[in-house]
């Protein structure tokens, strides 16, 4: 597997290593089209977080994840939509970002995981400090016609 995750057509749920998730509920789906709604993003993320049961840190995690994912889209998308879902799989209880634009899509994937690369004024921390972030992350990317990132972090405790 490459180090960013899946290329497939169909961005998958879960990494290969991973069993499907037993259960999953959206928990919202938000539109990523003005600050108003990268705020309103976070703060339903930090929410499904305290709902799910996450630890500080994994709370904290989360939530810069998906606002990364989503101030991505946003900035380099021309918008685009954000999905929350909680999942479950073998036990366990994770949070499913997925964050899809239809913008010009990422040209070179290898190359935009570099720390320190940007294609705009940010520091180029985003993409790649949002997978370390995550226990999955899976991207599909077309150039000129968008990409979609899913991403999962699952409960760190015990």
């Amino acid at each position: 597997m490459l180090p960013h995750g899946d290329l497939d057509e169909t961005p998958p749920t879960t990494s290969s290593a991973s069993a499907e998730p037993e259960h999953s509920d959206t928990v919202t789906a938000q539109p990523l089209r003005s600050e108003e709604d990268l705020l309103a993003l976070r703060h339903a993320v930090r929410a499904a977080t305290l709902r799910v049961g996450f630890g500080l840190v994994d709370q904290t995690r989360v939530v810069t994840a998906a606002s990364e994912l989503a101030r991505n889209a946003y900035v380099h998308g021309r918008g685009g939509t954000f999905e929350l879902k909680t999942v479950q799989s073998a036990g366990r209880i994770g949070l499913q970002l997925s964050v899809t634009d239809e913008g010009p899509g990422i040209p070179d994937l290898d190359t935009a995981f570099i720390d320190g690369y940007t294609t705009g004024s940010g520091l180029g921390h985003g993409l790649g400090g949002a997978r370390r972030l995550m226990d999955e992350f899976h991207v599909r990317t077309t150039p000129g016609q968008g990409t979609t990132i899913v991403a999962v972090r699952w409960d760190s405790r015990p």
